[in-house]
């Protein structure tokens, strides 16, 4: 019987021009973890949620948009297969001269004045492989976060968090995500790194919203994919008017339509960075 840490492993092969492309349609699918090879993409998602009408619309959204279903194997993997699998292939990343992210344990280098983080991640999303939690991170970094409340919204490995607390914030950040895993991993990387008072609870972005905001922020860090923005970010708007909104897991191609959410609602657009097919966008009220 599976768990509820054991996944589904949809392997694609793909021409590599594509697979920036597919990792964000499986995005708005709901999917959120992901590993990258050339000419491979491997998605995951949790066997509780896998099902033959699942399939139907994965398979619809990736015809829809490529013309065909791109080849594919699907497979089983508990969980004690894939933290291994994962962690070989993990190296440190450079965010930036500022910033180092490591796996515990691994060798490192960091440069004079560097702050290093150290990852564990799990299953979870957010490792600094991936361009989105990268463009979070510099973006991070060019925000003054001082005697900021910070809410994390789908914390992941908990990396955006901890990020901010060694990059200067000194207030209370709160993080949560709808993933037990990730909370659990979250909190182990939250205490490895030795940083304090940051609370994780298990809570989804979309049907616990209204109780997140009955605390006040300003920062609110969303690293999560276009459909969630979409429907969430009314709701920060209506019960958070002044709070900044740092967002990701937004492709470039859905910039425009990004531009005319973010005027709708009235908020302005701080700041963009760019990586592949990948932006990130500080959204600031317009008044």
């Amino acid at each position: 019987m599976a768990t509820s840490h054991d996944y589904i492993e949809l392997a694609f092969s793909l021409p590599p021009e594509l697979i920036e492309p597919c990792l964000g349609l499986l995005s708005g699918e709901g999917i959120e973890y992901f590993q990258e090879e050339q000419n491979k993409l491997y998605a995951y998602l949790p066997d509780s949620l896998w099902s033959e009408e699942k399939k139907q619309d994965i398979m619809k959204t990736l015809a829809t948009s490529f013309g065909s279903v791109p080849p594919f194997t699907l497979k089983h993997m508990a969980d004690r297969n894939w933290n291994a699998e994962w962690e070989a292939h993990l190296q440190p990343i450079e965010i930036s001269d500022r910033l180092l992210i490591v796996q515990q344990n691994k060798d490192r280098v960091p440069k004079p004045g560097q702050t290093v983080i150290e990852i564990n991640p799990k299953m979870s999303f957010g490792t600094g492989y991936h361009a989105t939690t990268r463009l979070m991170l510099r973006q991070i970094e060019n925000i003054d976060l001082e005697n900021k409340r910070i809410l994390d919204i789908g914390t992941g490995t908990g990396v955006l968090a901890i990020a901010c607390r060694k990059l200067g914030n000194n207030r209370p950040i709160r993080a949560v995500d709808n993933n037990d895993w990730a909370v659990e991993n979250a909190r182990e990387n939250i205490k490895e790194n030795l940083v304090e008072n940051i609370r994780v609870d298990m809570l989804d972005a979309e049907d616990d919203l209204d109780a997140i905001l009955e605390e006040r922020y300003d920062l609110i860090l969303a690293n999560i994919n276009r459909n969630v923005i979409d429907r969430i970010l009314p709701a920060i708007k209506n019960k958070a008017p002044d709070c900044p909104v740092l967002l990701s897991g937004i492709m470039t191609y859905d910039e425009s339509w990004l531009k005319k959410l973010l005027e709708r609602l009235e908020y302005r657009i701080a700041d963009t960075l760019y990586e592949d097919e990948w932006l990130s966008c500080l959204a600031a009220p317009s008044s």
